[in-house]
């Protein structure tokens, strides 16, 4: 039996302990290189993380500035738009006095008055941006008139503005009222005429 298990051993001999070591060591560098690479993708995901939250803050700080400003600009619009019919009435007023009516003293002076205050009022809204267009003698443009009626033989082209009935406004870079406009007919399809501006 000693010679058989003499035998034996020499058959499967034990592993020096240096390779026992080794292959400890392989074992824990593979297992530290998996580490390694799961923590990599870990702060690669963070970095992706962060420099999105990064991008949504700067998004937001650059929208919040653009209503800002949009409010600033534009925010007085409505008041504005109250404001046009008051500056129309003025101008009403002034277009409905003949010449001859105006010759007399306490009309003349009546009239100043009220032309001095739609000046006033006219230089107001400017100081905000808003500001009157008048687009008579030019063509047609649906985006910034209005076409209130279609004049017949006016010995200018088709499409050309032959009288505005109520002056058009514009609030900084927008449009806050169409152009009412009279239009010599002809140049455009009436049907087609988008008067819905």
């Amino acid at each position: 039996m000693g010679a058989m298990q003499a035998e034996a051993e020499n058959e499967f001999p034990e592993p020096p302990a240096n390779d026992i070591a080794e292959a400890e060591v392989e074992t824990e560098f593979a297992s530290a290189e998996e580490q390694i690479i799961a923590l990599q993708a870990e702060v690669t995901a963070q970095k992706d993380r962060a420099l999105r939250a990064l991008a949504d803050a700067e998004n937001t700080r650059r929208r919040a500035v653009r209503e800002r400003e949009e409010a600033s600009r534009y925010g007085i619009a409505e008041f504005a738009r109250e404001m046009l019919s008051v500056a129309d009435n003025f101008t009403m007023a002034l277009n409905a006095v003949p010449l001859e009516a105006r010759q007399d003293p306490n009309i003349e002076t009546v009239m100043a008055g009220i032309d001095m205050t739609a000046r006033q009022l006219q230089q107001a809204l400017e100081r905000f941006g808003v500001r009157q267009f008048n687009p008579e003698g030019g063509q047609f443009d649906p985006n910034v008139h209005e076409v209130f009626m279609e004049v017949e033989n006016t010995g200018k082209p088709p499409g050309t503005i032959t009288h505005v009935i109520q002056a058009g406004y514009t609030i900084q870079d927008r449009l806050l009222r169409p152009a009412r406009v009279a239009v010599a007919k002809g140049a455009v399809d009436a049907a087609k005429i988008d008067t819905k501006v």
